[in-house]
């Protein structure tokens, strides 16, 4: 007897088969790419090497909410604004620990990042070290992250007085593993020093690719493709914890370095406010591996496609670097404070991270039985993966040009008029990034040094190409620099200085727009 189209879902399955799975019990109404295969599903044309760039591609096409289907697991994808604000509500939904996460857990296990909300040691490990992301904590960071800085420039300096360009990528990468391992755990890579990356970073990026390609292999067939390549993976968690137990191993030996209380002071010493609860030491490592790679993947990986825009719109640049001169004068460090005074910088840090949030998806579901969007019902545990990069392209919030680069987009009018849970690049809710301000901090910063000092000449042949290992990062990125000496700051009325900034100074800077352009460029 044939099967009717609700019976089958709509592609060949039985019925029951999604509901029992995923816990959409109408997932048929949701639309799917189509040649979908039998057991294969959605795979031609689909690229193991770019997953979430293919699904930028299908989001177009197939609208605010898609699913799509590999090797017999299906995925709910939701991009439309509407539909992302209301997976932000608190209330009915909460982060959900699936795909390529899921796949970090043997190396992060219950860390910030990979815990399931069931596990207790996530909510004690961010009460134990959310004090370490004050504002007192982050003005004490903002000296190390100077000294940091200026090892990248003097790399930066020899490259430009020996004409070579710069790979911004590897660079970034070094700064932001230098900067999180030496303000969170007083520890020192040596990155600048090496012709090569650091054995961590080889490790880390093995791991974190591992994790993607398991998403795309059928999950009785990995043990024997992936053979060879889990034998690696083990190997490169085995060199990730050696190096993190070092690290402990060193510190409690060593005592605070001078009562400083970084995060790792924070992890070993600090009890719970009000339980009294301690860091167990598998606990301690997990969540020193956590921040070791997630506090300096995605912001080396912001920090590059910023760099790339600013090379590719001049005219941006030259915006960004006379609010540089302006507001920091010709001091040689600037201080703390003023680094968020650099307020068009920080645009065209946003825009970057909305063209390219560097942590491209966050998944949420569902607490109870509840209706998505007032459309789609969802069983209690039912779970979708909200794609970033397409609600920050969303053309109903973000107008017809979504597709272009403007960093005027995060004028303080212009944020005002958006609707809540439109720019999401450090995910959302009790579960967002911790570390959001250090990193936001640590780019501005970084980039205000860079603009103040070098001119960025862009490659003519580049055109941007996006490396995927979970997180986003801009492939084969060079640039060529020009050393510039500081302009003078303007001292006249209304005009902010190296003490200050003033609303009329950054408001004069905001007057002219800058051109809109577009994205690949």
């Amino acid at each position: 007897m044939a099967r009717t189209a609700r019976e089958t879902a709509g592609d060949g399955l039985p019925k029951g088969f999604r509901s029992a799975e995923l816990g959409w019990p109408e997932l048929h109404r949701i639309p799917h790419p189509p040649y979908r295969l039998p057991l294969l599903g959605d795979v031609v044309g689909a690229s193991r090497s770019t997953p979430m760039q293919d699904s930028l591609r299908h989001a177009r096409r197939l609208g605010p909410i898609f699913r799509r289907r590999a090797f017999g697991k299906e995925f709910v994808f939701v991009w439309g604004a509407s539909l992302a604000a209301d997976l932000a509500d608190e209330a009915r939904f909460a982060k959900h620990v699936g795909l390529g996460v899921a796949n970090l857990r043997p190396v992060a296990g219950d860390g910030l990042f990979t815990a399931y909300n069931h596990e207790p040691n996530w909510q004690l490990a961010h009460d134990v070290l959310a004090p370490g992301f004050s504002r007192e904590a982050m003005a004490g960071y903002h000296v190390m992250m100077l000294q940091v800085a200026a090892r990248l420039t003097g790399h930066w300096d020899r490259a430009e007085a020996s004409g070579r360009s710069v790979d911004v990528p590897g660079d970034m990468t070094r700064l932001t593993l230098e900067t999180i391992a030496r303000t969170g755990f007083g520890h020192d890579f040596g990155s600048f020093e090496r012709s090569r990356p650091h054995p961590f970073v080889t490790a880390m990026v093995g791991t974190l690719g591992h994790a993607q390609r398991l998403n795309t292999v059928p999950a009785p067939l990995a043990p024997w493709l992936l053979r060879g390549a889990s034998r690696r993976n083990a190997a490169d968690i085995a060199y990730l914890n050696r190096t993190v137990d070092d690290l402990v191993r060193e510190r409690r030996a060593a005592g605070s370095p001078g009562g400083a209380g970084d995060l790792l002071d924070r992890m070993l010493e600090t009890a719970h406010p009000t339980t009294g609860e301690r860091l167990s030491p598998e606990n301690v490592r997990r969540q020193v591996i956590t921040f070791l790679v997630a506090g300096h993947e995605t912001t080396s990986g912001a920090l590059s496609f910023a760099l790339h825009y600013l090379a590719q719109h001049p005219e941006v640049a030259d915006r960004a670097r006379a609010e540089v001169d302006r507001v920091w004068g010709t001091a040689e460090a600037p201080g703390y404070d003023q680094v968020a005074r650099l307020r068009h910088v920080r645009r065209v840090l946003d825009e970057s991270l909305r063209l390219w949030p560097t942590a491209p998806a966050f998944a949420r579901e569902a607490r109870e039985d509840t209706v998505l969007g007032g459309t789609y019902p969802m069983r209690r545990g039912a779970w979708a993966l909200v794609l970033t990069g397409m609600l920050h392209r969303d053309p109903e919030v973000w107008g017809p040009h979504a597709e272009q680069f403007d960093p005027d987009r995060f004028e303080a009018k212009a944020v005002r008029s958006r609707p809540a849970h439109t720019f999401k690049p450090f995910g959302t809710g009790a579960r967002a990034c911790i570390g959001r301000q250090f990193a936001l901090h640590e780019a501005t910063l970084v980039l205000g040094l860079l603009l103040r000092r070098y001119e960025l000449r862009p490659d003519p042949g580049y055109r941007l190409r996006v490396t995927e290992r979970l997180t986003l990062m801009p492939e084969g990125l060079r640039l060529r620099l020009v050393r510039r000496t500081p302009s003078a700051p303007d001292r006249s009325p209304g005009t902010a200085t190296a003490a200050g900034s003033t609303g009329q100074a950054d408001g004069a800077g905001s007057a002219s727009r800058c051109p809109v352009h577009r994205a690949g460029d």
